[in-house]
């Protein structure tokens, strides 16, 4: 996954309350973020300090990308020793002088003024909270901050290519999306389990929960992968992939805040976790000279006889040219025809013109031949991140001024699904509210634990 990002943040004084929770997206993140801070002014030659936070499962490729492109390792934060060790072994000979912490408060506190430059690879609910200490002390310091969200497919020539193809007007004016994940691959729709285990010697149990509520450490229930299904530490199978498979369709069809969203259909509810398998529907109004749309999100694992998916006419191209509907897919469908990548990261897509029976690769479709290049391609995703903090100024297709927009708008299933199933939410974006459904509000903002707070 590819993708570029950079934004320049505003003063202190100009950070208002709805940049602020705009910035955790709903108070949760999606996917790794990198949330880069210059701290000094640097020169085309200069390396950049950075830190990573979480050098475990996503973080182990963070952070080995950063080092890759040319950045000095100054600390690490894991709240697993296991993990900090493994990194720091594999660093040791090219960055003598780092440190090893657990907390990243402490880190942060620190060594700040050491560090231009941080990466955030922690499950959601630390998400938030690490990201905006890195970024507030430094807003506070300086002018401008370079951001890059981890939705790397951003930076994909076919997700770019995608984009310029609908916007051309290629299948038409877009009236219809539909996008559906093989997640959960992690257990949910479950009950809390009783009783408690030991908490391992290598494992910071306390940071781990960070600014979430206390409980007991089960082992194997919690972490180190199986956190999202839950309310209190994930965003389920949304804040999984949608920042990713709906990207292409966010950006192509100019996506702006839903009025509706519902919660159409989801499997046995349970109180601590998300559902097996789930349908959401978003209704965006007009667009400028684009007409009201209607998305559609499907989640389930395909294994589960319950998963919900697509139907009927919605697919059958797709069934015609795969014989069977992938694991996975996003589809925009417009006046003139469709268009579909059957990859998370937007990577390929395909199109099939109306009257036509079977999708053809958009590179060899005539129509989209046509379209001229508009979207500067990507010359790698992390490459792009320490391109913004050496040339300020330099745009980045994926800096949090669009990723926290796409963000807040994916995390808007996750609260109608905790508003109820069947209950039409209606939004108002702006002001981050439901008119008619103000229960929704408990689920919009976390209440973080004493110590915890941003």
């Amino acid at each position: 996954m590819q993708n570029n990002t950079s934004a320049i943040l505003p003063k202190p004084n100009s950070f208002t309350r709805r940049q602020f929770l705009r910035r955790t997206a709903l108070a949760a993140g999606v996917a790794s973020l990198s949330f880069p801070y210059v701290g000094r002014v640097l020169g085309a030659n200069d390396r950049i300090n950075v830190a990573c936070i979480g050098v475990g499962g996503k973080g182990d490729s963070d952070s080995s990308d950063a080092a890759s492109c040319g950045g000095n390792i100054v600390a690490i934060c894991d709240v697993d020793e296991g993990n900090r060790a493994s990194k720091a072994k594999q660093f040791a000979e090219k960055f003598p002088q780092l440190k090893q912490y657990h907390d990243y408060r402490k880190m942060l506190e620190e060594m700040g003024k050491d560090i231009d430059a941080v990466t955030v690879s922690t499950p959601d609910h630390n998400h938030g909270v690490a990201s905006l200490r890195a970024m507030m002390r430094q807003v506070a310091k300086q002018k401008k901050l370079a951001t890059q969200m981890g939705n790397q497919g951003s930076a994909e020539g076919g997700l770019r290519r995608a984009v310029e193809v609908v916007q051309a007007g290629v299948i038409g004016k877009p009236l219809e999306i539909h996008v559906w994940t093989n997640r959960p691959i992690w257990p949910q729709g479950l009950d809390r389990p009783a009783g408690e285990d030991p908490v391992p010697a290598s494992l910071d149990w306390d940071v781990w929960l960070g600014p979430a509520r206390k409980r007991p450490f089960k082992k194997g229930v919690y972490e180190p992968f199986v956190w999202r299904g839950w309310y209190d530490f994930g965003t389920g199978a949304l804040g999984d992939m949608a920042c990713h498979t709906v990207n292409m369709p966010f950006r192509a069809c100019k996506l702006g805040y839903p009025n509706v969203v519902e919660c159409e259909k989801a499997s046995k509810l349970y109180p601590e976790t998300f559902p097996k398998t789930a349908r959401i529907r978003y209704e965006f109004p007009q667009r400028g000279d684009l007409p009201p749309l209607k998305f559609w999100w499907y989640d389930g694992s395909p294994g589960d006889r319950e998963t919900l998916r697509p139907q009927g006419d919605t697919i059958r191209e797709i069934i015609a040219t795969y014989d069977k509907l992938p694991g996975s897919g996003a589809l925009i469908i417009g006046e003139n025809g469709k268009l579909f990548s059957p990859d998370d990261y937007g990577a390929q897509f395909f199109v099939a013109m109306k009257g036509k029976t079977e999708y053809v690769a958009g590179d060899q479709e005539p129509a989209c031949k046509a379209v001229p290049q508009s979207i500067p391609r990507s010359p790698g995703h992390m490459q792009e991140w320490f391109r913004m903090m050496k040339e300020i100024g330099v745009p980045a297709y994926s800096n949090f001024d669009i990723a926290a927009y796409l963000t807040e708008i994916i995390l808007l299933g996750c609260v109608a699904l905790r508003v109820g199933v069947g209950r039409r939410m209606q939004w108002d974006g702006p002001n981050m509210r439901s008119p008619n459904l103000p229960q929704a509000a408990q689920f919009v903002k976390r209440n973080n634990r004493p110590g915890w707070q941003v």
